[in-house]
């Protein structure tokens, strides 16, 4: 089985291989497979960050929900001591 990823075609139309040739493509896979992981990793991070986010504002909002609720209840029992 020929590896025509590491192979030249000669004018002959028989593979030779080029010195180094198989080195420096292993070297350019490897370098892309890390980008691409270090991209993944961003992008693992970025939507982390991003959900942590949304809680905070859900946490916020629900703690606005109780104040009012606590506000209402408040001006409510002053009604009550009023009348």
């Amino acid at each position: 089985m020929r590896n025509t990823e590491c192979s030249e075609h000669s004018s002959t139309g028989r593979d030779f291989w080029l010195p180094g040739r198989a080195e420096e493509l292993k070297k350019k896979r490897r370098r892309e497979e890390e980008k691409e992981e270090e991209e993944e990793k961003e992008e693992e991070k970025e939507e982390e960050e991003e959900e942590e986010e949304e809680e905070e504002e859900e946490e916020e909002e629900e703690e606005e929900e109780e104040e009012e609720e606590e506000e209402k209840e408040e001006e409510e029992g002053r009604r009550r001591i009023r009348r």
